[in-house]
């Protein structure tokens, strides 16, 4: 594995929408700044058709907004690599950021992994990933026109990407295993007043069943315990998230559920290491609070860079 001499001030791993912001605050204060993110920049943004909660846009496609905040995050000398992280390594005054083929040094890490949907973890669900399950309305919806797609779920993400689907889809039956949507009001009203989105209520999907693709899903009511066959050739899965940290756990910075704890400047318990976004132990994930947190925490790695920059010239190391 090659061994990157250069220090970094700062390295940002993920480059979501917290990870920009992240890595345009370092920069801009001089820091010498990189952005390490294994897919495309802008994360889970690059998903979702309209952004319609980000303040200073009424409406922006998500992708559009991703290539945005590339520009202001790279605009100071940010730079921007691929990289697949490992293991962050804590050397006190300096830490190891090892990928699958290098190893960089950083005074300061800034994590912005993110986090990715839950699996029902039910049959059929692997086997017809990509043949009729989806967990990306924006990616697959387009596949699915005129025809009839059931969604596995009852918070945000499910009842918007519902009611997204109905571009495409001739009807859309959302399956919640309670008798009440978690979403917010304005995502369920969309919902209910929309003639081509049904409901079934207090059901989870038992499995996912298919011939080459998905033609239905069998349904379980979780208060009688009857099953019925639902015929539909496409099954969307929106049931929760899962923290992207199990790289950091040797840190000892997660919680039993994997999410990584910080203070109010976004750092860990161990110094020079902050997380952000969507990765973070937070009450609310979204575009807006991810900015908050990486402005936060760019300005924090600054002050702790120079902080220890003080300590190392008192100690003349």
């Amino acid at each position: 594995m090659e061994d990157i001499k250069t220090i970094y001030d700062v390295i940002v791993i993920g480059a979501g929408p917290g990870g920009l912001t992240a890595g345009l605050y370092a920069s801009r204060s001089n820091l010498k700044t990189m952005m390490l993110e294994k897919g495309i920049p802008g994360g889970q943004m690059n998903n979702t058709a309209e952004i319609e909660n980000y303040s200073g846009f009424k409406s922006i496609v998500g992708p559009d907004l991703s290539m945005k905040m590339l520009e202001g995050a790279t605009q100071f000398g940010a730079e921007h690599v691929y990289g697949d992280v490992q293991e962050i390594v804590d050397k006190e005054t300096v830490k190891e950021v090892i990928t699958s083929d290098k190893t960089y040094l950083a005074k300061a890490v800034i994590i912005s992994t993110g986090a990715e949907h839950k699996r029902l973890g039910v049959k059929g669900e692997a086997e017809f990933n990509g043949r009729g399950v989806s967990y990306c309305a924006v990616c697959d919806g387009a596949f699915f026109r005129n025809k009839h797609v059931v969604v596995v779920g009852g918070g945000d993400a499910a009842v918007e990407e519902g009611v997204y689907l109905t571009q495409f889809a001739d009807k859309v039956t959302i399956i919640h295993r309670r008798d009440k949507l978690r979403a917010q009001k304005i995502l369920q009203d969309r919902a209910f007043k929309n003639e081509k989105v049904d409901f079934i209520w207090d059901s989870v999907v038992e499995e996912i069943i298919g011939d080459g693709k998905v033609t239905g899903v069998e349904v379980k009511n979780v208060k009688n315990g009857e099953t019925s066959l639902i015929d539909a050739d496409g099954a969307f899965i929106y049931v929760g998230i899962l923290p992207n940290s199990n790289e950091f756990r040797s840190l000892s910075i997660t919680n039993e559920e994997g999410w990584i704890e910080t203070d109010a400047n976004m750092m860990t318990q161990v110094p020079g290491v902050f997380a952000i976004g969507d990765v973070r132990d937070t009450v609310l994930r979204q575009v807006a609070t991810a900015v908050g947190d990486g402005s936060v925490a760019g300005n924090a790695a600054y002050q702790y860079v120079e902080e220890l920059k003080e300590q190392l010239e008192k100690h003349n190391v």
